[in-house]
């Protein structure tokens, strides 16, 4: 093996931009309302039993709403949804309980609140959590979905597609 090449934060992410990306948006229910950010690494660990996890930075205002609810949900965007993308990746000035539009969002089995025009999600009940560096690794068993018609909001290279 060769000397590895120091990857710096900003080099790691233009890797990760090669990576086409579903546009999901966590949320869950916490003690002062709903919670939400975008969520950049979501993906399942097992069918068997089903589950998801969701990497969650320190900092994210929605973490102690997760951790309290046990619960999150994981809502796949549709193609016409990047403006919600952008409110719940912080490019507006959206904040909080505000980002969830009144008759928008409803509760699956957990109370996690789920977007009506996602083309799907998944609602998990929160099993573990790791931390690791700056990120707290959320692992929840699947106890519910939705699925919708629909195209999937994609990103990949810097922009939505």
């Amino acid at each position: 093996m060769t000397e590895p090449k120091p990857i710096d934060a900003k080099t790691f992410w233009r890797a990760l931009g090669n990576r086409a990306l579903g546009v999901v948006i966590a949320t869950a229910q916490g003690a002062d309302g709903p919670a939400g950010f975008l969520a950049l690494s979501a993906t399942h660990v097992t069918a068997d039993p089903p589950t998801m996890l969701v990497t969650i930075d320190k900092r994210t205002s929605a973490l102690p709403a997760i951790l309290h609810g046990k619960h999150f949900a994981l809502n796949f965007l549709g193609s016409g949804d990047q403006a919600l993308a952008d409110v719940f990746g912080g490019k507006t000035q959206v904040r909080g309980a505000d980002r969830f539009a009144p008759g928008r969002w409803h509760p699956l089995t957990t109370g996690a609140p789920v977007f009506d025009g996602a083309v799907g999600a998944m609602d998990c009940a929160l099993e573990d959590t790791i931390e690791r560096f700056n990120v707290v690794i959320a692992i929840g068993r699947v106890v519910d979905f939705v699925a919708r018609d629909g195209e999937p909001l994609t990103f990949f290279r810097g922009a939505y597609r």
